[in-house]
């Protein structure tokens, strides 16, 4: 169990309390003691943090509108932010960046997805393979910088990582260079001496310390230790999606001073976040992350150049471009948490990943006409069974997704027409219903 259920179980219990009394509060910061400890945060931080959330939660002044059950939800929630640090600002402007690192921390993927970052915001991004100690890692920047589309420059067989950075400055045009820097399995003085060489070449406006989530409260002592030789401005904590020791690290790198920048939540290129400490906690706590899912969709629709489907009428063909892009939102557990849904089964977001991937195959074996008018599959039975066949499902299956998408098409129609019927269907969908899904 992670630490974001743990959390929702536990405030669910207070909040279903029929009165909620010194008692019951007491009860929660145990609780959440409990919790937090066995997420790996620094113990003295805990009891630091409960003190805050007894004195506030039953000796200050409560807002008029509020209840104590409301007000103690409330100050719970600030105080796990204050715990888990500060949102930041990144430069959207000319700027050289510097990755530090230890061995495994996902130092050389970050560095293209910060690459994807700054590239996505309309800079030109070249970045350098200066990891010196581990030529893998010059190839696979190398590759990842072509997947990106950004320019990518090493010396292969130079053993000096600061010629390597010397080099790569030499006539430069664009906008933000991105270092990665060379790692090492703990930090020692061989490491430091290398990365002062870098610093002193580059001269970073920004140095970003990759962590990985799951090493917990050690993560304060690393950030301490990279500052010593290059002043941190950030730090990126990887593996973000789903790990019960992100609390730890967060709230370690928080309490060294040390800003959180990013925050990796996937494996694909465009699964790093700048990390909002409200937002975190929101979804930790279940509560809709609204700003981050209208993001999300915008960054796709601009990169797919998707069209409103307003006045549209929908076919097969435009039902699968929606598909696609929601497809690179990521896994349908992360989706439903920004709509907080958090604690969807297992089982019902299985059957959702499920039928998705079986209409997709179901759409790559219909012709370009099945797409634009599903009324040809409707009327014959041979085009069903190819269909079928070339999807390696049953016939059944295919006349299911028929029927459902004529349900999706009534609806839209109704969509469109009805304005009432418009907003019974977003209050509906405000309140988290997951039938209408499909699910």
């Amino acid at each position: 169990m992670d630490l974001g259920k743990k959390l929702r179980d536990a405030l669910a219990r207070i909040a279903k309390l029929p009165v909620v009394d010194e008692n019951a509060v007491k009860g929660l910061i145990k609780e959440l003691q409990r919790i937090l400890i066995s997420s790996d945060v620094n113990v003295k931080l805990v009891f630091e943090l409960s003190k805050r959330i007894e004195k506030r939660a039953l000796h200050s002044e409560k807002m008029e509108a509020l209840t104590l059950r409301e007000h103690v939800l409330k100050v719970v929630y600030e105080e796990l932010v204050g715990l888990m640090g500060t949102g930041y600002e990144p430069k959207i402007d000319k700027h050289r960046i510097l990755m530090v690192g230890l061995f495994g921390s996902g130092k050389t993927t970050s560095t293209a997805k910060l690459a994807y970052f700054y590239k996505s915001r309309g800079l030109s991004v070249l970045v350098v393979g200066a990891d010196v100690e581990r030529p893998a890692a010059q190839e696979q920047l190398e590759q990842l910088a072509e997947k990106v589309g950004v320019r990518f420059f090493s010396i292969k067989g130079e053993k000096n990582a600061a010629k390597v950075v010397k080099e790569a400055l030499k006539g430069i045009k664009e906008d933000v260079v991105i270092v990665d820097s060379a790692g090492r399995s703990a930090f020692d003085s061989e490491l430091s001496k290398e990365l002062k060489g870098i610093y002193a070449e580059l001269k970073p406006d920004e140095t970003y310390l990759v962590l990985n989530a799951d090493i917990g409260q050690v993560a304060g002592r690393q950030a301490e230790e990279f500052s010593s030789i290059s002043p941190l401005t950030g730090v990126i904590v990887t593996k973000m999606d789903g790990s019960g020791k992100g609390g730890g690290a967060l709230s370690a790198v928080a309490a060294s001073n040390a800003k959180i920048a990013f925050v990796g939540i996937g494996e694909k290129i465009n699964d790093l976040e700048v990390y909002d400490a409200k937002r975190f906690v929101g979804r930790l706590l279940g509560m809709p992350d609204i700003k981050g899912l209208v993001e999300k969709i915008e960054s796709i629709q601009k990169e797919e150049q998707l069209e409103e489907m307003e006045g549209e009428e929908l076919t097969i063909e435009n039902f699968y471009k929606q598909l696609n892009a929601a497809k690179k939102m990521g896994p349908l557990g992360n989706v439903l948490g920004m709509m907080g849904m958090s604690d969807v089964p297992k089982e019902v977001l299985n059957t959702g990943e499920g039928k998705l991937k079986r209409y997709e195959a179901m759409i790559n074996s219909m012709t370009k006409a099945e797409r634009k008018d599903a009324s040809l599959l409707k009327k014959s039975n041979s085009r069903i069974e190819r269909v079928a066949n070339g999807a390696g499902c049953e016939v059944k299956d295919v006349k299911s997704f028929l029927n459902e998408f004529e349900k999706m098409e009534k609806m839209m129609n109704m969509f469109k027409k009805n304005r009432g019927f418009r907003k019974q269907m977003e209050k509906m969908m405000k309140g988290g219903n997951l039938k209408g899904l499909g699910m």
